[in-house]
């Protein structure tokens, strides 16, 4: 009986170096045209494109020299999204949505510009979202997931607010949807999946509720993730995905665990996703790029405890090798760069560790 192949080929000619340069120009210059096919169709989350482009910026260091995404003009989109009931909506013409709002508090963050806001606004909103159970509905609408966990903790923990919700139900909750395999689920009783693993646990993390977590267990199976060419799935028998690489990488990172992994091999993986001549990172090699995957592959290789090669100066390029753009640590549950978490005060837990 024949089995499909679930894995993908690295060849021998993977360049093993981060193009940062190259990624950092795909991110200026992407949906430049406002009248451009991919700027229309991407209205819908424009607050979440911001989001992953300049923490990729900030991440490769560049943040501050974009010409295209200064602060004033990001913070000034930013503000026009605030509802009156103080969340935040991907687009002025949109309805707000948790998810957004939590975006639209990372970009307030990293701009150091939250007291721009009507921020107690946004803490009633965040909290008014908690249903009796500690779960958290991801707009007015009333759908419950676990990825709104997180989302809510993030952003009160941002406001500093993050008393201000039922912390105990909080994470009761998010208890509630452990697995026996040691991982979790969208609810109660749902498949674990490696990205809502990342979000409870990124949401225990905030919580200061790592206890609810068995390490080893589900070290072992986001551990087992690691497919032969080093990429990371999010479930059993699934593709390797380079998005998989921050939500497996960074549940590792918190739970002590990032060590149960070869840190070569998807180190190799992530650079071979990269689009070497146009810039960016898609999710598997040869695939077409996009923000997404760019953001959360450059997060995942800062994580790694391995040393990445320097990109090579172009012939027409003056300088040499030594100066490319080394990438800033980001911070595992919060996928911001960790000197903001760390202007903020955000504290978060991190277990120590294991042999």
């Amino acid at each position: 009986m024949a089995f499909p192949n679930r894995d993908v080929d690295i060849t021998d000619k993977t360049e093993l170096f981060l193009a940062s340069a190259k990624h950092v120009k795909y991110l200026e210059e992407y949906g430049e045209t406002i009248d451009s096919y991919e700027f229309a169709v991407a209205e819908y989350l424009r607050m979440s494109g911001i989001y992953w482009t300049i923490t990729c910026l900030d991440i490769l260091n560049t943040l501050d020299k974009s010409k295209r995404f200064h602060k004033d003009f990001v913070v000034d989109y930013v503000r026009s999204c605030q509802k009156p009931s103080g969340g935040f909506s991907p687009h002025p013409t949109h309805d707000e949505n948790l998810p957004h709002t939590c975006c639209a508090i990372q970009v307030l963050a990293t701009f150091d510009s939250i007291a721009s806001i009507d921020k107690e606004a946004c803490i009633s909103y965040v909290t008014g979202l908690q249903q009796p159970d500690g779960s958290f509905t991801g707009d007015k609408w009333g759908e419950v997931d676990t990825r709104f966990s997180l989302c809510a903790t993030a952003c009160l923990a941002l406001l500093g607010a993050l008393d201000r919700c039922d912390r105990i139900k909080a994470a009761d909750f998010i208890a509630s949807c452990r697995n026996f395999d040691g991982g979790f689920g969208v609810s109660p009783g749902g498949e674990s999946h490696g990205a809502m693993i990342y979000c409870c646990v990124g949401a225990l993390s905030l919580l200061k509720r790592l206890d609810i977590v068995d390490a080893d267990k589900l070290g072992l199976w986001l551990a087992k993730r690691q497919l032969p060419s080093g990429g990371l799935n999010g479930r059993p028998e699934k593709h390797p995905d380079v998005c998989y690489s921050w939500w497996i990488l960074a549940s590792l990172a918190i739970i002590g665990r990032l060590h149960w992994i070869d840190a070569g091999r998807l180190q190799r993986y992530i650079l071979a996703c990269q689009d070497i001549e146009l810039g960016g990172i898609a999710d598997r090699p040869g695939n077409y790029a996009d923000p997404f995957h760019t953001v959360f592959g450059t997060a995942g290789l800062s994580l790694l405890p391995v040393g990445l090669n320097a990109e090579p100066a172009g012939p027409d390029e003056k300088g040499d090798a030594s100066t490319t753009i080394a990438p800033k640590k980001a911070n595992p549950v919060l996928c911001m760069a960790q000197e903001i978490i760390d202007r903020v005060g955000v504290q978060v837990q991190i277990l120590p560790s294991s042999r």
